[in-house]
């Protein structure tokens, strides 16, 4: 078997490898993509329902979970949304705003992995689809990958694999696996951005399935005013999407149902409408507003129920407790928190700082964005970072 020599090896043909090969390519580098899937960028065409929500202009590092908070600080400030933007424009590429700044295509998801791809073309990478890892091995200061029939070496090496997170698309643990033959630390991964499971008393829930609503939703200090969606399984949406990078088992989600409403609303309610109920004061959708009025034991008129009661209902429907059984786990989750450890790996160039040479980017690594094109800046800002260093 042959060995073709090159100037960077990238493992993973997702957002973060195809921008690290892009980068590193138009440097003048000889780079390598090996990837198993038939072909790349299999989580950018599924994302945003097909439309890929490319990135978010109000990007920021407190905006990331990971156990070194400041670590995203330095890519993501030298290679920043209005950057990737930028990109998106230059290849003619529509698009508008959603909420909470978050930029999506006009038109197919497509359009962002062909962007990438013509970058790589730009750069003369060279993408080889279809191909397991079968080796990688490293020695006399190259890293050496056989995949197929082919052995490639190279100095220096980018795990781009991704996580484990939605296995159909072929997502796995690999990054892991090589990271620990490497000698690299792992906090520990766990699904991210997932539905949550209810079960037992809670479970009752259930029977809302299919009623949305816009709550607050809160785990420790971590909260999100978005919509909340009642499940047959437990409680989803962007509310609880986002709290669950934050949740461990165990813990409770506390979610404020009325997040317009102040401090004595019911009262106020009560003088107002002394011959309401308490279900029709409450503006929810009936199904909720059903299941609610029946937990907290008020029936008929606001007139006949005391203050006290009111007050004490008024506080827990800001901060009605359930406490998750678990998550739908890696198969729903849209990424992984935690990977590879950042105290492993340079802030700048993304290169392990007791492996010269080896590079981790994207969901590989422990940062982790909100719901809202933050993952995929990551990815581009990463995947920036290295190639500038490739």
């Amino acid at each position: 078997m042959t060995t073709t020599s090159y100037d960077a090896i990238i493992l993973g043909g997702g957002a973060a490898g195809l921008m690290a090969a892009a980068t590193a390519g138009q440097r003048g580098r000889r780079v390598l993509v090996v990837d198993h899937a038939r072909a790349v960028g299999a989580k950018i065409l599924i994302s945003g329902g097909g439309r890929c929500n490319f990135t978010n202009i109000g990007t920021a590092a407190d905006r990331f979970v990971s156990a070194n908070p400041h670590f995203a600080k330095s890519a993501l400030g030298r290679y920043t949304a209005a950057d990737f933007l930028a990109l998106v424009e230059r290849h003619g590429i529509a698009w508008h705003e959603k909420t909470l700044g978050q930029l999506f295509c006009d038109g197919s998801a497509r359009q962002i992995v062909d962007l990438l791809l013509a970058e790589c073309a730009a750069g003369q990478v060279r993408i080889a689809c279809g191909f397991p890892v079968r080796d990688v091995a490293h020695g006399d200061g190259a890293y050496r990958v056989t995949f197929g029939n082919e052995e490639a070496s190279a100095p220096s090496l980018v795990i781009a694999t991704g996580g484990p997170s939605i296995p159909k698309i072929g997502a796995s643990d690999f990054a892991y696996h090589l990271a620990k033959r490497f000698g690299l630390k792992l906090v520990e991964p766990r699904p991210a951005l997932v539905p949550l499971t209810l079960a037992g008393e809670e479970a009752l829930f259930r029977e809302l399935s299919g009623v949305s609503t816009e709550v607050v939703a809160r785990v420790g200090k971590a909260s999100f005013r978005e919509a909340a969606l009642f499940t047959h399984r437990g409680l989803s949406g962007p509310s609880i999407l986002q709290v669950s990078s934050y949740w461990r088992h165990g813990e409770e989600v506390g979610v404020d149902f009325l997040p317009e409403r102040g401090s004595g609303w019911l009262r106020e309610a009560k003088r107002a409408a002394p011959r309401a109920s308490l279900k029709r004061v409450l503006g929810l959708p009936d199904r909720l507003a059903d299941a609610l009025v029946e937990r907290l034991a008020l029936t008929g008129e606001l007139a006949n129920l005391p203050d006290r009661a009111l007050e004490a209902a008024e506080r827990r429907l800001a901060d009605w407790r359930f406490r998750p059984s678990g998550t739908e786990g890696y198969a729903k989750a849209e990424v992984t928190v935690g990977g590879i450890s950042t105290a492993e790996l340079s802030s700048r160039t993304m290169e392990a700082r007791r492996v010269p040479g080896l590079y981790a980017i994207g969901e590989a690594v422990d940062v982790t964005g909100w719901l809202g094109g933050y993952n995929f800046q990551w990815a581009w800002s990463s995947g920036w970072a290295a190639g500038q260093a490739l």
